[in-house]
């Protein structure tokens, strides 16, 4: 009889496990966060813009094919209610198969992405990188494995550690001058300490593949994540090819560098939750009102962390920028500034995403992405004609228009969904976003004359004040209310 891994015992206990997950990958990807933050303010002292454009160039259009390595298949094993172990020995062998397949397309490659961009020096970074991609491919089902048996610690250590390792490496190599060859080796070791420890912690090693094991639906799952993958990872890079293309590379230099502060800090900080989220719902799917009410609370959740974070962010750019990235990137504020209002939007709309991939609704998603993709385009496209900045304005503005679109495709999609919930909290959120911005922005032209931390630090201290005013409206007071008792409730689980 096939052997079965299980999904789920049931939902005694799931409290408990979603507590105990959720405050290990946040503590976790804080110090990841801590980690990631050091690179940007020691690799911007180190490197210059020109170095960072190239490299974006790079991870713009050769990452593709990180996209189609992983095809989907480890959210289709993380989802799925049932998984043999012949069907992940099985997902195994062709993760690592198209992980060989793509690192050689992209080697052979380098020269047509190089001469899209009109630069031939990137030609050895991209052959180099494309080892990247037969690792991840090796290391996709291992990770898939942790997540599903909801192994938090053990993915946190594998992120945190490997992340700092590649830190180290790229602060060593571009202090003895290799320039943008530093951020190749980073990505490279940090790939591969992820590989070597996920195996470690992992404790399986993949038999031979077999005949008869069943997984026209983990590709079917997985086609339609990818078909969405590469709809979304287009949108993503629009931006970089752009300003690449249109602009060269030391403007794609300038903007990166608040991208990857704001951006990539953000999808940090949503992951830790997410992690959690995902495989929750996923036993959740069929539980009704429950199930609701946990997308709810993880709504508030983001709500009342990241995204008052990011609103100290979106209005004290100035100041931020000096301090994190030096005093010669602040033409880089007004971009720092625009992306993080923008990642405000995409943070209270990100619950969307947890119930298209826990639903199983991924033909919904690509449909979604498909259209989304197309707005941000022609934004990203129109605002080029005013510059960097320009292009920074249309992302925001794409992501703004695009939120509304995904509660209609998911309700659409799925019966008896709370709109109306999930509607009034992202607007009475991102209003309250809003107004701690503007204090942040006042704060800073208060304090303008006592320098960049005393800046930040009011505005820090601005944001905090808003938010604690906001209490006397109810709806507010009833929001915190309600994630105190979640809190509650699951911390009573877990003892």
């Amino acid at each position: 009889m096939t052997s079965r891994i299980e999904q789920t015992k049931g939902s005694d206990g799931l409290g408990r496990r979603a507590v105990r997950g959720a405050t290990v990958t946040i503590v976790g990807q804080l110090g990841r966060v801590l980690v990631q933050t050091l690179s940007v303010v020691i690799l911007a002292r180190l490197l210059s813009p020109s170095d960072y454009g190239l490299f974006a160039m790079v991870a713009a259009v050769a990452g593709i094919a990180e996209v189609f390595r992983d095809f989907g298949l480890s959210q289709a094993a993380v989802q799925a209610k049932t998984l043999s172990k012949e069907q992940r020995d099985l997902l195994f062998w062709i993760n690592s198969a198209i992980g060989v397949v793509l690192a050689l397309l992209v080697f052979g490659g380098a020269w047509v992405i190089a001469g899209f961009f009109r630069h031939p020096e990137l030609v050895p970074l991209i052959q180099a990188l494309s080892v990247v991609f037969f690792l991840n491919g090796v290391a996709t089902q291992f990770r898939a494995s942790l997540t599903r048996s909801l192994r938090f610690t053990a993915l946190v250590v594998i992120d945190f550690v490997s992340t700092l390792a590649g830190l180290a490496t790229a602060i060593g190599l571009a202090f003895a001058g290799f320039a943008v060859w530093a951020l190749v080796f980073q990505l490279m070791v940090q790939s591969l300490v992820v590989l070597i420890a996920s195996v470690a912690y992992c404790r399986w090693l993949p038999g031979l593949p077999r005949r008869g094991a069943e997984i026209r639906s983990f590709l079917r799952f997985g086609w339609n994540m990818v078909a969405t993958q590469v709809i979304t990872y287009v949108g993503n890079n629009a931006d970089t090819v752009t300003i690449g293309v249109v602009f060269g590379a030391a403007p794609l230099g300038t903007y990166n560098r608040p991208y990857q502060l704001v951006m990539n800090i953000a999808n940090q900080l949503r992951a830790p939750i997410s992690n959690v989220a995902i495989p929750v719902l996923s036993r959740l799917q069929d539980a009704g009102y429950r199930y609701w009410e946990f997308a709810r609370v993880g709504q508030l959740a983001l709500g009342y962390t990241l995204v008052a974070a990011l609103a100290v962010a979106t209005g004290a750019a100035v100041p931020i920028t000096d301090i994190l990235l030096g005093h010669e990137w602040i033409d880089s504020a007004p971009i720092l500034s625009m992306l993080s209002a923008a990642a405000i939007f995409q943070t209270l709309a990100y619950f969307g995403y947890w119930i298209y991939v826990s639903k199983g609704i991924t033909k919904a998603l690509f449909n979604f992405n498909l259209v989304g993709v197309a707005v941000k385009v022609v934004f990203l496209v129109v605002g080029a004609f005013w510059g960097v900045n320009g292009v920074a304005a249309g992302y925001l503005i794409s992501t703004l228009l695009k939120w509304p679109l995904s509660l209609i495709w998911i309700a659409r999609s799925v019966e008896n969904v709370p709109i109306r919930v999930f509607v009034v909290g992202f607007l009475r959120m991102s209003a309250l976003a809003g107004l701690g911005a503007g204090g942040a922005f006042l704060a800073t032209l208060w304090t303008s004359h006592y320098g960049s931390w005393v800046q930040s630090i009011a505005a820090l201290a601005m944001v905090v004040i808003v938010y604690v005013v906001a209490l006397v409206v109810p709806s507010v007071r009833r929001d915190v209310g309600d994630l105190v008792s979640a809190a509650s409730k699951l911390r009573r689980e877990r003892a």
